[in-house]
């Protein structure tokens, strides 16, 4: 029987200050520009503390309800991928040398680092990016990342209007790949209850001798997740809609989501699983120097699908056809798996509040 554990705010504190002590690099939700980021935090006081959001198609605001409580958000417009697939990455220098050039190979190396908050969405989306950075062609600096990673999950006692991890398999309660789960409780009393998830959260368990729950407590705190899964409204089967857009490549509904769609890329830069790229080469003004980075792009621009002779998707309609399929149904294809995990970014951030689950079910009914 899992063990299941039970505190307060000092108490979470605590691990990240043991964290700290063990040269983790403490990465979480921080409040900032009217969102709620994911970013390196110095302490525990700059973790986003009672913070609330308003969510709807086109739409993201937080407020601040000064409750205490640190995990009633959602999502906000970042994921941790960015802590595995950095936006934009050096991969080596060269010099000028003589009549030629010295390569200068890239030494920098990711951190250990502990993720806190990290959503059952999101853990979900590292095993698909698993699949993606340590398949058939391996990514070394993900690799490394993976490698030095702690998680500290949370299950969710609330979700958005743009939320359906529950259609997609995805959540709301995190089941596997974390080190530690914490599910929050607000009210009158406010408390976290934990149980571990792998050797290193036993170890933090030991170490700082977390007080057991009691059993209560524990039923309180399932019950607000199960309620959470019982609100979401956004509901269809991933892999009937794997067939359904296999089968409506034509379809004249494509015609009509371009319409609305901008091409702006904000659905593939939010979204956890995206993870196209492309490579740039600088030089500096005495040509004696240059480097190649490694930086994000998306389907949605158009240099992206250009190949010798021509762009291949050059409307919006075939780019944003080209994103929905593959991340909805070739996804299977390449990797066993949908591409979506059902956090709704996608929804949220974009200008013109296109619902891929309303696109999706408006393709199925023009079959």
């Amino acid at each position: 029987m899992i063990q299941k554990y039970q505190f307060g705010l000092k108490e979470l504190a605590g691990i990240f200050n043991y964290l700290s002590a063990e040269n983790y690099q403490n990465i979480g939700p921080k409040a900032r520009d009217g969102a709620i980021m994911i970013e390196a935090l110095s302490s525990f006081n700059d973790m986003a503390q009672g913070y609330h959001e308003e969510i709807e198609k086109g739409h993201y605001r937080i407020n601040d309800k000064q409750d205490g409580s640190l995990f009633q958000y959602t999502v906000g417009p970042q994921s941790f991928k960015k802590y595995l697939n950095p936006a934009r990455r050096k991969l080596w220098g060269a010099k000028k040398n003589g009549n030629g050039f010295k390569v200068i190979p890239e030494e920098t190396t990711p951190p250990k680092m502990a993720l806190w908050g990290i959503r059952s969405c999101d853990i979900s989306s590292i095993d698909i990016l698993d699949h993606v950075f340590m398949g058939d062609y391996e990514n070394d600096w993900y690799r490394a990342a993976r490698n030095n990673l702690l998680v500290i999950a949370v299950g969710c006692t609330t979700c958005s209007s743009n939320c359906f991890c529950t259609s997609m398999g995805t959540g709301p309660m995190p089941e596997n790949n974390y080190d530690l789960l914490i599910t929050e409780v607000t009210g009158e009393n406010h408390y976290f209850i934990c149980e571990t998830g792998s050797e290193n959260g036993e170890k933090i368990a030991n170490v700082l001798r977390f007080p057991k729950a009691k059993k209560e407590d524990v039923s309180e705190a399932l019950n607000r997740v199960k309620q959470v899964e019982e609100k979401m409204s956004k509901r269809f089967n991933p892999e009937e809609a794997a067939v359904i857009l296999k089968d409506n490549i034509e379809s004249p509904h494509w015609d009509e989501v371009a319409k609305r769609c901008l091409s702006c890329a904000n659905c593939t830069l939010v979204c956890p699983t995206c993870f196209c790229s492309s490579t740039e080469d600088v030089t500096d003004v005495t040509g004696d120097h240059t480097e190649r980075w490694l930086r994000w792009d998306s389907c949605f621009n158009g240099d992206f699908s250009y190949l010798h002779g021509g762009n291949i998707r050059n409307t919006t309609k075939s780019r944003y056809r080209q994103w929905m399929t593959h991340k909805l149904s070739s996804w299977y294809d390449q990797f066993g798996s949908s591409g979506c995990v059902g956090c709704g970014r996608c929804i949220t951030w974009c200008p013109v509040g296109i619902d891929l689950t309303e696109e999706l079910l408006s393709i199925k009914s023009t079959k």
